[in-house]
């Protein structure tokens, strides 16, 4: 229907309405004038150099020739295209392309795309307008944007080539671009998000730059976000094709009118032949009936693509180069369809494509395989089936859209420890094991099944549909993992029914173990919440347990054991309401074999804690007091992304770090830095603390995951579990943190490595990735009196939480840093019993480890009240304990003091230090291993104590004789006071009578 106002032009009609969009174009400094006889004026697209004028009645055209070099590396021919001016002049507007087309790209080289209104009754002729170039095709940045881990801005993350270590925002862009995404944003140094709509409510933040304050990790001029913060760019394409239609009573004529200028830049380089030898692009759009040879040049500029190719008239495809020794055609007038949306225009025809670029036009010889050694020691070994119900590999990395090559590929497999991998359908990189090959049944077919070139790598082949180019490492083994038998593989054994299932393990110094329950784990479900075990009672159960109480329900607490004369116990948070601000403290008394009387005391009226919290995580800092980090409100409320200090000094500290990466950083891990500072890991990241002000010094590098997903998680609920390797006299070696296992997102299949770094080396490091013999989450981890750790329990699919983990891990694994890095885990005996959530394994005096737990609420999986002892292989090998006593057990800094061995089997003897500690979670709270400087003979060793806090923090630990990496049993001893003063807090009447301070 014509408007009402004017009969030129249409106003919808019945049930239908005419749509339009408006948008602002930013003017560049330069403009370009046309003129035009119309009912409309059409903008261009971009400003280009040819220039209309009106001359003649006929366009002419004149075009440059071509030049060409061939580049044997690559294999690769370029072609060189200068721009040309074109005149046309009509007494209708005149619009030319910007790139030199030959006479027989139309069929009427003097038309041009003019729209003409004829009326029986009336003529309208608009006035000639000036229309000013717009903004150029090109990202545009938008400003630092929220983010939110657990609800992102932009939801897709993807890799850019060389991964977060070579992030900027270019590549960032170009991956996103190339993947379809109109958006990117970096954040956090690393990362890369894109999408085509922002999402979760992120947008402009509040406080503008102030948190896009990380340098990029592959360019330290550019900005790539910060904590919970994008550096966010956008996608500008050009504004959208303008056509016009204009009706009338008596005539109709319908132009077809398409922007006649194209990006600058482009132009067209002729007439290819297609499908000689395979197809010449990739990356084929759907069929358009409306193509013209500008709707598919935008598209591919939208796409971030240099090439565009047009064919069978509706058919476009958008590449960077074009492929399989493409020749062109043995003449240009073979393209010679008409495009489906301009009959004016040539698009190609059967096996003959308009090819446009800008740039030069690489082509490139037909793929061949990649035979060379690859990326250190890949070789190849043939074209390998692959089925989408079973796949050949396990690891599947898709987001390689455009840099996926051998190199990058089987380097990312080898980095993980992965020996088997290869590419598959371009743009697809596999890694897993040879032993996957067999299991999946997966065969070698001919080598010409293998036939796409790498999305990253034209020149080579990367597998086809259903095909893996399969690369094999033939250099030294990625990792060895030792599988001891016999006794050497050391031993479980049955040790006790519990009354109930642990949620928190500890032992404190008088040698007993305490139990804290989740309210309810009692088979009667009368259980006090709290038990005290006496290992040498075992023969009579009535004895060994001892009935304790709390107040409120300890689920998901803190724990430690203080550095008072006493060594209390003190369990921090809970569950639910006043359980959130709970502090519960315990004072142990008794003897091994006989019971003590004291009982857990706690009033939240009197102390409690600032914010209450469920899931935090609590240390001893080098002055003494109690740092608590994070945690939730309880019951599965908000996040409480704050720190405080206790015994209390000033507010909590708000920290946007825990904000970010809620719910992915609860039961953070933390420790003292021997330089100063504490470190602390969450989800996947890590930083040092001022320990002073506990506002952030450094950002270390992220923590890899999976090698198919940088978003798994290390922390609860993708729960691993972590240490610190031992330090050694004079304590040169800086400090290292590892943690093992972990999930991701989605199908959340747990983490197969440990991951280790040296905090006090700064930011400009990478993670240490060594591969474990399984796959493990919501495991445990214990260090043991000989430098060794004992990783155990836990399940290899799955996260925390109640009936979420499968496929329990029975196989402990001993993981001893004296070795060299891969080489340093051994196989060890297995247990028939499965411990999954609530599952917990912690050293006894004697060198045992207790290993209890499991509260899966699942009925897959039993709950399990059983408690198991590990023996490791240092108890299995028929070697005797030593013995020895010790009389002074308060130690100062730098002190030295005198052991005497009373037993020994050799002349090789070490002492070691071993922090208490308490198990829950995978959180291993307080532990910390010391090789302290010690000059043993004449039936004595003289032990110098370490020097200072940050090397020791003030504590108990377990000091142990070590003959020929056989140990004694231990004698608790004190190092470094009580320098806060915690044994006169809480000075309230339900925590009486106090330790007070002093010597023990």
């Amino acid at each position: 229907m014509a408007c009402s106002g004017n009969a030129a032009e249409m106003c919808g009609g019945p049930d239908r309405l005419n749509i339009f969009t408006y948008k602002i174009f930013a003017v560049s400094s330069s403009s370009s004038s046309s003129s035009s006889t119309s009912s409309s004026t059409s903008i261009p697209i971009t400003s280009t150099s040819s220039t209309s004028s009106s001359s003649s009645s006929s366009s002419s055209t004149s075009t440059s020739s071509s030049s060409h070099s061939t580049t044997s590396s690559s294999t690769s021919t370029s072609f060189s295209s200068t721009s040309s001016s074109s005149s046309s002049s009509s007494s209708s507007s005149s619009s030319t392309l910007s790139s030199t087309l030959s006479s027989s790209l139309f069929t009427n080289s003097s038309t041009s795309s003019t729209v003409s209104s004829t009326s029986s009754t009336t003529s309208t002729t608009s006035s000639s307008a000036s229309a000013s170039p717009t903004k150029a095709i090109g990202w545009y940045y938008l400003g630092c944007y929220t983010d939110n881990v657990g609800a992102r801005t932009l939801a897709n993350g993807l890799q850019v080539p060389g991964g977060g270590n070579a992030m900027t925002n270019d590549a960032c862009q170009k991956v996103c671009l190339s993947s379809g995404y109109s958006l990117a944003g970096t954040e956090y140094s690393g990362q890369c998000y894109c999408d085509n709509a922002f999402k979760n409510g992120g947008g402009p933040a509040s406080d503008g730059e102030a948190l896009c304050n990380m340098n990029c990790n592959g360019n330290s001029t550019q900005i790539c976000g910060g904590p919970d913060r994008l550096t966010t760019w956008q996608y500008y394409a050009g504004p959208p094709s303008s056509s016009s239609s204009t009706t009338s009573t008596a005539t109709t004529s319908t132009t077809s009118s398409s922007p006649t200028v194209l990006p600058t830049g482009w132009k067209y380089s002729g007439c290819y032949v297609d499908g000689a030898n395979g197809r010449i692009m990739l990356n084929q759009q759907n069929d358009n009936q409306q193509m013209t040879i500008e709707s598919c040049v935008n598209t591919c500029v939208g796409l971030g693509y240099s090439v565009a190719g047009m064919e069978y008239s509706v058919q476009c495809f958008c590449d960077n180069f074009i492929r399989n020794g493409a020749v062109l055609a043995a003449s240009q007038s073979d393209c010679n369809m008409n495009c489906g949306g301009n009959a004016n225009e040539k698009c190609g025809a059967g096996g003959r494509m308009s090819i446009y670029n800008t740039g030069n036009l690489t082509i490139y010889q037909p793929p061949t395989t990649l035979n060379t050694t690859v990326a250190g020691n890949w070789t190849y070994q043939g074209c390998l089936t692959d089925n989408a119900d079973k796949r050949t590999f396990p690891y599947r990395i898709v987001n390689m859209l455009t840099n996926n090559t051998a190199e990058n590929c089987l380097s990312l497999c080898s980095r993980f420890g992965y020996p088997a991998g290869g590419m598959e359908y371009s743009s697809e990189c596999y890694c897993g094991d040879f032993s996957n090959i067999v299991n999946s049944g997966a065969t070698f077919t001919p080598e010409s099944d293998c036939n796409m070139a790498c999305s990253g790598d034209a020149a080579h082949l990367c597998g086809g549909p259903s095909r893996i180019s399969y690369y094999a490492w033939t250099g030294p083994a990625l990792y060895e993992w030792h599988r001891p038998t016999g006794s050497a593989a050391g031993e479980y054994q049955f040790l006790i029914g519990g009354p109930v299932i642990p949620l928190i393990t500890a032992q404190t110094i008088k040698g007993k173990v305490t139990f804290l329950e989740k309210f309810g784990t009692s088979p009667a479900n009368n259980g006090t919440g709290a038990y005290e075990l006496d290992v040498t009672q075992i023969g009579n159960y009535s004895a060994a347990w001892r009935t304790m109480h709390v107040k409120t329900d300890v689920f998901c607490a803190a724990s430690l054991t203080l550095p008072d004369r006493q060594g209390r116990q003190i369990d921090i948070g809970g569950w639910a309401n006043d359980a959130t601000y709970g502090l519960r403290l315990y004072t142990p008394d008794g003897s091994p074999g006989v019971a003590g009387t004291n009982d857990w005391q706690e009033n939240v009226n009197e102390i409690a804690l600032q914010n209450g919290r469920w899931y935090p995580t609590a240390m001893i800092m080098a002055n003494g007091s109690i740092l608590v980090v994070g945690g939730e409100e309880g019951s599965n409320g908000a996040a409480v992304p704050t720190l405080e200090i206790l015994p209390k000094v000033g507010p909590v500290l708000y920290c946007d770090w825990l904000a970010r990466t809620d719910p992915y950083n609860l039961y953070p891990y933390l420790a003292v830095l021997p330089t100063g500072g504490i470190f602390v890991a969450y989800y996947n990241e890590a930083r040092i603390l001022n320990e002073n002000t506990l506002e952030t010094d450094v950002v270390l590098p992220n923590i890899p995951a999976a090698v198919n997903d940088f978003d798994g998680g290390r922390t609860y609920p993708f729960e691993g579990t972590s240490v610190l390797l031992p330090q050694h006299a004079p304590y040169s070696d800086p400090l290292v943190f590892m943690v093992c296992g972990g999930s991701t997102p989605g199908p959340e299949i747990a983490l197969d490595n440990c991951v280790s770094i040296a905090p006090q080396l700064g930011a400009n490091q990478n993670w240490t990735i060594e591969r474990m013999p399984s796959q493990r989450v919501i495991s445990c981890m214990t260090a043991l009196p000989d430098g060794t750790y004992l990783i155990l329990n836990g399940g290899q699919q799955g996260r925390a939480g109640f009936g979420l983990a499968i496929n329990p891990n029975h196989n402990a694994v001993l993981y001893d840093p004296s070795l060299p890095v891969n080489h340093r885990m051994s196989v060890l005996a297995n247990t028939t019993i499965s411990r999954l959530y609530h599952s917990e394994a912690i050293l006894l005096q004697d060198g045992r480890v207790l290993v209890s737990g499991s509260d899966p609420e699942d009925e897959r999986f039993p709950q399990e009240y059983r408690v198991e002892v590990f023996l490791p292989p240092y108890l299995t090998s028929g070697k005797p304990q030593p013995s020895m006593t010790i009389t002074s057990v308060d130690w100062a800094y730098g002190g030295t003091y005198t052991m005497t061995i009373t037993s020994s089997a050799s002349a090789n003897l070490k002492v070691s230090l071993l922090a208490a500690d308490t198990s829950t979670h995978g959180n291993s709270m307080g532990q910390r291993t010391i090789f302290p400087a010690a000059s043993c003979g004449g039936g004595t060793c003289t032990i110098t104590a370490p020097p200072g806090a940050h090397i020791c923090p003030p504590g108990w630990f377990q000091l142990f004789l070590l003959d020929d990496g056989v140990p004694s049993h231990s004698v608790y001893v004190r190092i470094g006071g009580d320098p806060a003063g915690l044994g006169n807090w809480p000075n309230f009447p339900d925590f009486h009578p106090l330790p007070g301070v002093g010597p023990v």
